[in-house]
């Protein structure tokens, strides 16, 4: 498996280096980083090169990098990324693309290469608000219509923009702000010495029980 990774990491660079891709190999996995303005072009290739033919795309999700493993992420903060498939060539390679505008974040749509990738560019414009050009239904998936905000962004507050309920009067579902007040649950920290020694005082017999086990 680390051979198939080395040639695959050797062959990259030699075909998409001069677009400014970018490769990298860490625990024997090939990720490819492509410029927003290749990454159709790139996706294309991957499938139908000769030498790679990535005939399936397994996955693709959004990701923020917003204080991304709690350090400040220096570039865009939206991208995509994508695991492909070479069934016949027995590889893999994740492909990561950034969306240059963190105000809007915009990429190109992948569906005319794998029409697979309808649902999974959905769930990205659904759950972080990547925009994907060129899709022909780019709608919510996992949210309900009415839904304010992408709710996988790191700047999302925990209880939501707004909150849906039943208005028996105008009898239909309604929106409105969100009531609960937001507030930080603080753990109670045990500081007593000898905590776990301490045996509690005995008290009463339970009624409803009694007093010792019957025979038998």
């Amino acid at each position: 498996m680390a051979a198939k990774s080395d040639d695959l990491a050797s062959l990259l660079p030699s075909l998409f280096g001069d677009a400014g891709a970018r490769v990298t190999v860490d625990r024997g996995e090939v990720t490819l980083e492509v410029p927003a303005a290749q990454y159709l072009a790139t996706m294309q290739t991957l499938r139908d090169h000769p030498s790679l033919r990535f005939e399936m795309l397994v996955d693709l999700c959004g990701v923020d990098y917003a204080g991304f493993a709690g350090v400040m992420h220096e570039g865009p903060r939206f991208a995509a990324v994508s695991h492909l498939l070479s069934l016949s060539r027995n590889r893999r390679v994740r492909v990561r693309t950034f969306a240059p505008d963190d105000d809007f974040p915009v990429l190109a749509s992948v569906i005319g290469v794998w029409p697979s990738v309808n649902w999974f560019e959905r769930e990205a414009f659904d759950l972080y608000g990547l925009v994907f050009t060129g899709h022909p239904d780019l709608r919510r998936i996992l949210t309900d219509y009415g839904f304010v905000g992408y709710p996988f962004r790191k700047d999302f507050p925990i209880s939501g923009y707004v909150e849906m309920r039943y208005d028996p009067e105008q009898a239909r579902v309604i929106y409105q702000p969100v009531s609960i007040e937001p507030r930080v649950v603080t753990p109670r920290v045990i500081r007593e010495e000898n905590y776990a020694d301490e045996k509690p005082e005995p008290g009463p017999p339970d009624s409803r029980r009694p007093a010792t086990a019957p025979n038998g």
